[in-house]
């Protein structure tokens, strides 16, 4: 049996003496879209963010690629592949379109002609994904629109030509035709070869586009298992699918 991509083994997190994180576990196989689904305040994100090592576990740990990095620097971690993109966009708001992209690469320090190179043709695989972005190449980012700062944030991910995704709430605040959109562009990421882990409050959307699904409830894991199956379950449907 292959080594999964991803491996998380009884992390737990603490916000002062609030635990945040129950000693979970869960894996996440090359090629996967998985979601995490639960409430606010269940610790969907927090399991990101201790993944990314942007916040200290108290323990557990977390395999990438069958190597350790549960205490991994964040750009080191960036650098071999694994890239969050975060809840609430946060672009670089006083930069252009262009420099918020050029950021994304600023792991891969393209000093050699090829490098630049690649990150060039990385810049314009971005473009054909969000044409948008394009169009507003030059346009200072804080103004863009929030469905356009969305695009913004993942396409800045996907400049640091990632393995893994971690995408965070990737359709809060959008309208129903860009979520639809958002939903199809991330299907579209995966199906070119990057494996996304996905942390979604329209758990319909989530369920309907991942294979698999994880269930978190006050820091725990309390149900997992196939999406079709889960979307069947009625304590899922009433919890999580209105009925």
């Amino acid at each position: 049996m292959a080594e999964p991509m991803l491996k998380v083994e009884g992390l737990t997190v603490y916000y002062g003496a609030i635990r945040a994180l129950r000693g979970i576990s869960f894996e996440v196989a090359a090629g996967e879209i998985i979601t995490l689904i639960g409430s606010n305040g269940a610790g969907k994100s927090t399991a990101l963010h201790a993944i990314s090592n942007i916040i200290r576990k108290t323990a557990g740990k977390v395999f990438f690629n069958g190597n350790e990095i549960s205490a991994v620097p964040p750009d080191r971690i960036v650098s071999a592949g694994l890239v969050q993109v975060p809840e609430g966009r946060r672009i670089f708001a006083n930069l252009s379109v262009r420099d918020n992209l050029e950021m994304g690469a600023y792991s891969r320090r393209a000093v050699s002609s090829a490098g630049r190179q690649a990150v060039r043709a990385d810049m314009e695989k971005v473009f054909t994904i969000f044409p948008r972005l394009k169009e507003r190449i030059r346009q200072v980012a804080g103004t863009l629109s929030g469905g356009e700062q969305q695009m913004l944030a993942m396409g800045r991910s996907l400049m640091a030509s990632p393995r893994l995704l971690l995408l965070d709430e990737p359709s809060m605040g959008l309208s129903p035709i860009l979520v639809d959109e958002i939903f199809s562009v991330v299907k579209g990421i995966n199906e070119t070869g990057t494996t996304i882990l996905l942390v979604e409050q329209n758990a319909y959307k989530a369920l309907a586009l991942a294979s698999r699904a994880y269930i978190f409830e006050t820091g725990e894991i309390v149900k997992s298992g196939f999406s079709g199956d889960l979307m069947k379950d009625d304590a899922v449907k009433a919890a999580y699918l209105g009925g």
